[in-house]
């Protein structure tokens, strides 16, 4: 990757962060887990996904699975900054005349399932690229999935039946931010060593940096990283990147701020010199 491709999808990433503040007001999202894997949705869908506006419904189209649903805001972003739906429409957040909610609807073109309960779609990816292989295609499913949703069994479940039948066009995409609602994975929960864990299963396993586009780039161009091995990636990312303020801070992962707080973090995610926001008095679920 050339550093002018670089610059270019570093500059929509923090676009997509931009949508991203902007919803977390009139009712709020879950802000920090949708900062962390921002970057994942940029590289995917701009340089390696086969999925555009024109075969939304082909068969032999690539999939992207949004397991971790409360992240929707990063994919509701990046369709923006790809065109596939007007920025204005991002202002139907949360109300009655849209279907942009806290989590994925497939009312809306390019989300392919509903999610939201969180553990069940490595099993709907797992039989997406099932059906791929009984058809002969060569088309490829990313599951995007959470780190504190692997303490869920049924991801564990779908991973058995992945190695078994060899689904070698099956990505589990992990959002590794470290934290599991308000507390830390490894607090709770501990998930590492989660690469040997992934390997137990019958994976071939990739651990990057989830904010370097060149490292995606080195990943993803590989996969499948074995003939006849379902991949996991491990994308070790931050949780509120971009933001100061409310980084890797347990009581900040889901907020609803005031309109002009939502200014203020927009300054601050612009490096505005005295743009952190400080106060403690933000809407906090």
């Amino acid at each position: 990757m050339n550093q002018e491709r670089r610059t270019e999808l570093e500059a929509m990433a923090l676009k997509v962060r931009e949508h991203i503040v902007r919803m977390s007001t009139d009712g709020g999202c879950f802000i920090g887990a949708s900062l962390s894997c921002a970057d994942l949705f940029v590289y995917l869908y701009s340089e390696w996904l086969n999925i555009n506006p024109d075969n939304l419904t082909d068969l032999n189209r690539d999939y992207l699975l949004l397991s971790k649903g409360h992240d929707v805001p990063a994919l509701y972003g990046t369709m923006v900054e790809l065109g596939w739906m007007p920025a204005e429409r991002l202002k139907n957040h949360l109300k009655s005349n849209d279907h942009i909610y806290w989590h994925p609807n497939r009312n809306i073109p390019g989300i392919e399932f509903h999610s939201g309960s969180l553990g069940h779609l490595p099993s709907v990816g797992l039989g997406i690229a099932m059906d791929i292989k009984l058809r002969g295609g060569t088309n490829k499913v990313v599951v995007v999935t959470g780190d504190g949703e692997l303490n869920e069994g049924t991801c564990w479940e779908a991973a058995l039946v992945a190695q078994a039948y060899k689904l070698d066009n099956l990505i589990f995409l992990v959002d590794r931010n470290q934290f599991q609602a308000n507390i830390r994975t490894e607090e709770l929960i501990p998930l590492e060593p989660l690469d040997e864990k992934f390997k137990s299963f019958g994976f071939e396993v990739k651990r990057v940096n989830g904010h370097d586009f060149e490292a995606l780039e080195a990943a993803f161009s590989s996969i499948p990283l074995a003939p006849g091995k379902p991949t996991a990636i491990i994308a070790d990312t931050m949780r509120g990147k971009g933001l100061p303020s409310i980084q890797e801070r347990a009581d900040r992962w889901f907020c609803n701020f005031s309109g002009e707080e939502v200014e203020q973090l927009l300054k601050e995610l612009h490096g505005e010199a005295g743009a952190s926001l400080t106060s403690e008095t933000l809407t906090v679920r």
